[in-house]
């Protein structure tokens, strides 16, 4: 039994060519049949018909004639070497004895009549084998027509069951796997091809089956696994306090926890699938969310009648360095936020409570040195300047303390005026030229020509010049200089100062103005609370505050207001 498709092939193209063989060795055999059969009829027959006639003119015409009886001879002797039929060996003999009669001068007319007849006889018998010998190649022509027709026919059908069949047994099983395969590759793995083949085709329908299984089984568990542990994250993200939002890499919302559904008055039945944005236009506070931008002020949502605050944080999520979504977390820091409100209510409290009793202090100390309480010796005076700058130091802590508070809360007060930027100058080293002297730092102070005004709060723009330069005459070397500037440029005042100190290493030069943030190691440093403030009592009235450090040394601190035009 074939079972290869290659012994298959060999033995349909092999039966074809047995088939075309066959036909032609029959139609080889019945044209070399009618081909002889047409041969004999010519050369024996036709040949002695034409000897009879070329004997019956010269004997009916002039027979005493030397050149007819020579015509004569030579006819009757190739007729006796051509003699085909029964009977016409006899007639030709006799044919012969008459001849040699006329020959001995017997020319009566009966041996001619004899002659005569016997020629006939000659002529009869190969007419009619003639029309026998034509018949019988008629009935050959027909007989071969029959058999060719019949075999022609036979292999015309064979030919075309196997050129039916034969490329369907080729395609049909190759069609049957690359449905398969289209269907392998559009995940169902449910796919089978049956074929009873024992050959190639059968061997690869079996692979095709056992990998088609072994996907299914490989994916149901996968797809189990995956069901279990999807619905173990729905779980934990559902139970969570802080609500949470997944969008897919087009933007559309995939999953959206208790929290966050009762926080946006969403259910997931309406959000999932949905175009975020075209959810947000609808809902103000999922548009906050999705605008969210770094540093932004926490949200404060009203929720069952109570204020709650959450900060929003937002993650790209990648894999393969392609972005296949994003994840907005709302996290609730509502306790946080009372905790802050109430450390900023008691820093409040305590630096409110402080400046009394420090007062009484600075009022007591100034008694003390006043010589009309009477006269303190060298130590007592030592310790009295050393309780006084310990008070300033708790003074000017306190009051720090205070303008944080103003600025945690929301609170700070602004007295706007238009002030000169000279007099800002002006108040800063007034403030500050005794510490500069102490220290032996030179100040050198530049102001433009033509600066116009600025509308500022003159107090807390005087503080944060103030804060600058004394940061900077505290870090600046003893001997050493320090500029202070002001300029205009682009409808801009800009004051700044730069000292020759040590600088900010630049690991922390981005913290600078974060609050309570002190530079480790330096033994300097004071609450960490100058630098946040001066940026935002400069912010709280439209300006910026900026900084750099210098690559020859030192530090510049900068910041600028609007001029009042």
């Amino acid at each position: 039994m074939l079972r290869t498709i290659k012994a298959k092939i060999a033995l349909g193209i092999g039966v074809l060519f047995v088939l075309l063989l066959t036909l032609s060795v029959i139609a080889f055999v019945f044209i070399n049949r009618i081909s002889h059969n047409t041969e004999n009829l010519l050369d024996a027959n036709y040949k002695t018909i034409r000897y009879c006639s070329q004997m019956s003119y010269a004997l009916n015409t002039r027979l005493r004639d030397s050149n007819m009886r020579a015509l004569f001879a030579d006819n009757l002797c190739l007729q006796e070497q051509n003699i085909t039929e029964k009977g016409e060996r006899e007639a030709t003999q006799q044919l012969r004895l008459y001849f040699e009669l006329l020959k001995k001068g017997m020319n009566d007319s009966s041996v001619i009549d004899s002659a005569n007849k016997f020629l006939l006889t000659i002529n009869r018998l190969n007419q009619h084998a003639l029309e026998y010998k034509n018949a019988q190649a008629m009935q050959e022509a027909s007989s071969a027509r029959l058999w060719v027709s019949i075999i022609t026919a036979v292999l015309i059908l064979i030919s075309f069951t196997l050129a039916v069949n034969f490329p369907d047994y080729i395609a049909g099983p190759v069609r049957l796997l690359t449905e398969g395969i289209t269907e392998i590759a559009q995940k169902n793995y449910s796919k089978r091809i049956y074929l009873d083949n024992k050959d190639e085709f059968g061997e690869m329908a079996a692979a095709f089956n056992t990998m088609a299984e072994k996907l299914y089984d490989y994916e149901n568990s996968s797809i189990n696994q995956v069901l279990f542990e999807k619905q173990r994250v729905e779980t934990i993200i559902n139970q969570m306090n802080d609500g949470v939002i997944g969008l897919d890499a087009k933007g559309r919302v995939l999953f959206i926890n208790v929290t966050a559904q009762h926080l946006l008055h969403l259910t997931a039945q309406e959000s999932k699938g949905r175009y975020a944005p075209d959810l947000a236009l609808k809902n103000d506070l999922l548009r906050m969310i999705l605008q969210n931008e770094p540093g932004a002020e926490p949200l404060k949502i009203i929720v069952d009648g109570k204020e709650h605050y959450f900060s929003i944080d937002n993650r790209s999520v990648h894999t393969d360095d392609q972005s296949i979504g994003e994840v907005f977390m709302l996290r609730n820091i509502t306790s946080f936020k009372e905790l802050d409100i109430s450390k900023t209510n008691l820093l409040a409290t305590i630096s409110h409570e402080l400046k009394t009793p420090i007062a009484s202090i600075k009022m007591s100390l100034k008694l003390l040195s006043d010589q009309r309480t009477g006269s303190l010796n060298t130590e007592q005076q030592e310790m009295v300047m050393n309780v006084q700058e310990d008070a300033e130091r708790l003074l000017r802590l306190t009051s720090e303390l205070l303008n944080m508070t103003q600025i945690e809360t929301g609170n700070i007060q602004l007295k706007l005026q238009k002030v000169a930027a000279s007099d800002i100058v002006v108040q800063a080293l007034k403030t500050l030229h005794i510490q500069a002297e102490e220290k032996k730092v030179e100040i050198a102070v530049s102001v433009a020509e033509h600066i116009p005004l600025i509308l500022i709060d003159a107090d807390k723009t005087s503080w944060v010049l103030i804060n600058l330069l004394g940061n900077a005459i505290k870090y600046s070397t003893a001997g050493g200089l320090v500029r202070v500037e002001a300029t205009y440029a682009d409808r801009n005042v800009m004051f700044s100062v730069r000292d020759n100190g040590p600088g900010i290493d630049d690991q922390y030069a981005g913290r600078v103005f974060e609050r309570y943030f002190k530079i480790p190691g330096n033994e300097l440093g004071g609450s960490g609370l100058g630098l946040a403030i001066a940026k935002e009592f400069i912010e709280a009235q439209g300006g910026t505050v900026s900084f750099r450090n210098l690559p020859e040394g030192g530090s510049v601190f900068s910041f600028s207001l609007p001029a009042a035009i």
